[in-house]
C-alpha cells in the first residue's frame, strides 16, 4: 500500500515554469501580453503553421465555441460529433446556436466512425467535429472526403492530441480549425488554457477579436508603453483570452513536449506488457500511419472477463491510493441531453458500452518507476496477472 495518494493526471512542473511565473509576477503584467505572444509563436512553429494562424484562449471549450462562430455556424445548422466525448464538445455546439447530432464510435479505436457520420448527414449539416480520443488520430481521410463531398467544415477537437500526427500532418491542421487544451491533466499544461489553429488567417483574426469582447485592440496594445490606444467594439465577443501567467507555464511545457511524450511511451509499453495477460481489454495497437498522442491509457473492464464491475474496479484502485479517471460516460447517458434532444444510450451501442467499461490509468511523465509499479501492482492484484519490473 502506498503512503500517499497518486493523483490522476498530476502534471510535471519544472523549475523553468516556476521561474517564468515569478518573472511574470515581478513584471506586474499578468494579463494578455508578451508571453502569450511568445507561446503562440512557439506553438505555431511546433505545428508547422504561421503565427497568423494561431490564437491562444483560456480553454479548449472557448476554442471550440469561437471556432464554430468563426466558421459561420449558428441556428438552423447541424453539427455532427462523437457520442463518446467530454460534454464541452457538445456544449460548444449548443452555445454557438447550432444543433448537435451524435454519431457512434468505432469500437476498436473509440474514435468517431466515418460510416456513422455519413448516415447522420442531412441537408442541414454544416460541420463535423471529430475528437481525437485519448490521443489517437481519427480516420481523417474518410472524414475529409465526406466534408468535401457535402461542403462541410471540419473543426478538430484536439484536446487529447497535441503531439499527434496523421499520415505525417499534425492534427489540428487537417480541418478548417483545430482546438487544443492545456488543462492541468493534459500533455501540455497551463493550468487552464487553449489554442485555436485555423487554416485561414482571416478566420483566426476574427477569433482573436471574438476572444476579447469583440474589441479591435487587446489590453496589451491599449496600455503599453507606446501610449493609450483607443479601441472599437466590432462584434459581440467573449472573455476568452489567455493570460501571461498561463502562457509562462506553457512556454516551458511545450519545450519539453517531446521528452514527455517519450516518457509516456515508456510507461505505456510497461502497461502493455503487464496487462496483456489479464482479463481486461487494453488499447488497440498504436497506429502505423499516425502518431498517437498517448494522452490516456484506458482499460475496458468487462465484468464477465475481469470478474469485477468497472465501478467496483474504480473503488478498488482508489482504496489502494491510485487515482483513476473515466473518459467518458457516453453523452446520451446524461440527463440534460436526454431531456433536450431525446438521445438514448441504446442508439449508440459502441459509445455506451465503452463509456460503461472504460477506466483511465495514470500516464503523466511525472510518474516515477515506483509509481508505475504501484499502478501495475494494484491492477494485477484486482484482476490477476504479473508485475512489470
Amino acid at each position: 500500500m502506498r503512503d500517499n495518494f497518486l493523483v490522476f493526471g498530476s502534471p510535471q512542473v519544472g523549475a523553468e515554469e516556476i521561474q517564468e511565473v515569478e518573472a511574470v509576477l515581478r513584471s506586474r503584467w499578468l494579463g494578455t501580453g508578451p508571453r502569450v505572444a511568445r507561446f503562440e509563436a512557439d506553438f505555431a512553429a511546433f505545428k508547422g503553421v504561421k503565427a497568423s494562424q494561431v490564437a491562444a484562449v483560456n480553454s479548449c471549450t472557448a476554442a471550440l465555441h469561437i471556432s464554430m462562430i468563426a466558421a459561420g455556424l449558428g441556428p438552423g445548422d447541424e453539427v455532427i460529433t462523437t457520442a463518446l466525448t467530454f460534454c464541452a464538445t457538445v456544449n460548444a455546439i449548443i452555445h454557438a446556436g447550432a444543433t448537435p447530432v451524435l454519431a457512434d464510435i468505432d469500437p476498436l479505436t473509440m474514435n468517431i466512425d466515418p460510416l456513422a457520420v455519413e448516415q447522420r448527414i442531412s441537408p442541414r449539416t454544416r460541420a463535423i467535429v471529430p475528437v481525437h480520443f485519448a490521443g489517437r488520430p481519427c480516420a481523417m481521410e474518410g472524414l475529409t472526403a465526406l466534408a468535401e463531398r457535402h461542403h462541410l467544415k471540419i473543426i478538430e477537437d484536439c484536446a487529447h492530441a497535441v503531439e499527434a500526427t496523421y499520415r505525417g500532418a499534425p492534427v489540428g491542421t487537417l480541418g478548417n480549425f483545430g482546438c487544443f487544451s492545456f488543462y492541468v491533466t493534459k500533455n501540455v499544461v497551463t493550468g487552464e488554457g487553449g489554442m485555436i489553429v485555423a487554416r485561414a488567417p482571416e478566420e483566426i483574426e476574427r477569433a482573436r477579436v471574438l476572444a476579447l469582447h469583440g474589441m479591435s485592440k487587446d489590453a496589451w496594445h491599449r496600455f503599453g508603453d507606446a501610449g493609450f490606444k483607443h479601441y472599437q467594439v466590432v462584434e459581440c465577443g467573449f472573455k476568452y483570452n489567455m493570460m501571461d501567467l498561463q502562457a509562462a507555464i506553457g512556454i516551458h511545457q511545450l519545450a519539453r513536449v517531446e521528452a514527455n511524450w517519450q516518457r509516456r511511451r515508456e510507461i505505456w509499453e510497461g502497461y502493455e506488457a503487464a496487462f496483456a495477460p489479464l482479463g481486461v481489454t487494453t488499447p488497440p495497437p498504436l497506429p502505423e500511419d499516425a502518431r498517437h498522442g498517448l494522452h490516456l491509457y484506458t482499460l475496458l473492464i468487462d465484468e464477465r472477463r475481469a470478474g469485477i464491475t468497472r465501478d467496483a474496479f474504480l473503488d478498488a484502485m482508489t482504496a489502494r491510493k491510485i487515482g483513476v479517471g473515466v473518459h467518458y460516460l457516453a453523452i446520451p447517458e446524461h440527463p440534460y441531453y436526454q431531456g433536450r434532444f431525446g438521445w438514448r444510450p441504446e442508439e449508440y451501442p459502441n459509445a455506451t458500452r465503452v463509456g460503461r467499461q472504460t477506466v483511465s490509468l495514470p500516464l503523466s511523465p511525472a510518474l516515477t518507476s515506483q509509481d508505475v509499479n504501484d499502478v501495475i501492482a494494484a491492477v494485477t492484484e484486482i484482476v490477476g496477472g504479473r508485475r512489470w519490473v
